[in-house]
């Protein structure tokens, strides 16, 4: 009997290359991973007119520029070259005759959204994290269970240095428009109380507000060191960020008795350019420098972990194999958690994942890596 790859199908879509139809193919998206692997010019090309149009929506530009003779960014790896009167890719950015205007991104402005999370919360992370499990007792947790009465100060950036077309978080577009609401770093450091034992940057992404993210973190720190009180710091980011300013997220991770989760969305590159409209090779480069620089530097709790969202019919046996020997030559013990799909953004008509598919690509990654961990079962089908 062959392998169900998908839940209840909610129609048959097509491929505008091969005219192949399948439940597995978005017909929003229009082209198959199969021609995404073997044409992709052609692939590209269709799904460059989805971003574009996507992104035209919320006043972004369709992909990172290049302009010629514009002012250079160097806030994220996209780098974008903005001419004057444009913005950049993450929309936190514009060229404002011939200067720079951040309007988010600083130390001094942060374009975001925060709330507590009572622990243990729902992170991505929560088999391994010390607020939900009691993992490094007592120097990095208050209990050696769950932190119950606790919460976690979780900040939701605006912008993104990606274009995912299934994004779960599509409303992070919204916020870098609401830059009246801008608060610094100093600020969102001051609620940070003594029953708040770690912060979680998010979003959009932290990649495009590091120096907001990296200060706010420096601040909360060094008043907890002051009044003897653990705070973890912890990051789930796309990895698309300088390499300086990874390196150094990673150095308050590893000493505050945070994580580093790595959402990695596909190994094959053409593959990341359709689906999330940029190169994976900034992701894969900086979690392999961290890894090799400070993993074994504390063994007895995970610095580095990743994740990878199994979109049916688009990241295959095939994406998590490639990408679970990747992590396992890094070390074989960092924890690898595929999370199952919610038909979400663009990509909506798309099933759930199924559990038969999600055990499978489970078994393909325990092949190479010691921890494995099958996330948001509850949407399996």
């Amino acid at each position: 009997m062959p392998v169900q790859l998908y839940g209840e199908p909610k129609h048959l879509g097509s491929c505008q290359i091969c005219k192949d139809r399948s439940p597995l193919i978005s017909t929003k998206l229009g082209v198959c991973l199969n021609c995404i692997r073997s044409k992709p010019d052609k692939s590209l090309r269709i799904s460059d007119q989805i971003h574009r149009k996507t992104r035209h929506v919320f006043g972004l530009p369709p992909r990172p520029s290049t302009s010629l003779g514009g002012l250079q960014c160097g806030q994220c790896a996209n780098n974008c070259v903005i001419s004057e009167g444009q913005k950049g890719f993450c929309g936190l950015v514009e060229n404002q005759f011939g200067k720079l205007k951040r309007q988010g991104g600083t130390a001094e402005k942060g374009i975001l959204e925060w709330y507590y999370d009572p622990l243990p919360t729902n992170c991505v992370s929560w088999w391994f994290c010390p607020g939900c499990t009691g993992a490094g007792y007592p120097k990095f947790s208050y209990s050696s269970t769950a932190e119950m009465g606790y919460s976690n100060l979780a900040v939701f950036y605006g912008g993104c240095s990606t274009d995912c077309l299934f994004c779960q978080n599509w409303h992070h577009r919204v916020l870098p428009q609401r830059h009246e609401q801008a608060i610094s770093a100093e600020k969102l450091a001051s609620r940070i109380n003594k029953k708040i034992p770690c912060i979680c940057f998010f979003g959009g992404d932290p990649s495009t507000h590091m120096p907001h993210a990296l200060k706010t973190s420096q601040i909360a720190l060094e008043a907890a060191l002051v009044q003897n009180r653990i705070l973890r710091l912890c990051w789930e980011t796309n990895g698309r960020m300088l390499l300086t300013y990874a390196t150094e997220a990673a150095r308050l991770s590893l000493e505050s008795g945070g994580n580093m989760k790595f959402d990695i969305k596909a190994w094959d590159e053409n593959l990341s350019k359709v689906l999330c409209g940029t190169s994976n090779k900034t992701a894969l480069q900086n979690f392999r420098n961290i890894g090799d620089e400070f993993y074994s530097q504390r063994p007895e709790l995970p610095l580095l972990s990743v994740s990878t969202l199994l979109v049916p019919g688009y990241i295959d046996t095939k994406e998590i194999e490639n990408i679970a020997k990747s992590i396992a030559n890094v070390n074989p013990k960092i924890p690898y958690t595929l999370l199952a799909f919610s038909p979400a953004y663009i990509m909506n008509d798309l099933p759930t994942t199924s559990r038969e598919y999600a055990h499978n690509c489970y078994a393909v990654a325990k092949k190479y890596l010691e921890n494995v961990r099958v996330g948001n079962d509850h949407l399996l089908s």
